[in-house]
């Protein structure tokens, strides 16, 4: 499992490089900021093992959560176990945000 900053992410973004980009913030928290990163698709965390099989394998997959600790890092882990090119976005959704990225609303 390896990590990708927040820099890395936007020059992927820019590149148009393709990956999966998961928010796996818990819902409340996710509902709280009501803003997500472009791109994302959000899934719930606690339910990792009903959508795990569900992310592409032949790209790299992106998660982040509220501060890019426990949830990010505990899912990328598991994922990459299973084989996946998982990496977690260091700072998660609180450093892209504070560090001026795009972010969008939450679509309802």
């Amino acid at each position: 499992m390896s990590r990708i900053s927040i820099c890395e992410l936007a020059e992927w973004q820019a590149a148009r490089r393709q990956f999966t980009l998961l928010d796996v913030r818990r819902a409340s928290v996710r509902l709280a900021d009501a803003a997500e990163i472009p791109g994302a698709r959000w899934l719930e965390p606690e339910a990792l093992f009903t959508w795990k099989d569900q992310i592409p394998r032949d790209r790299p997959v992106i998660l982040y959560c509220a501060q890019g600790h426990e949830i990010s890092q505990g899912i990328a882990a598991t994922l990459y176990a299973l084989g996946l090119d998982a990496r977690y976005l260091i700072d998660g959704f609180a450093g892209w945000h504070s560090a001026g990225q795009p972010t969008q609303r939450l679509s309802t």
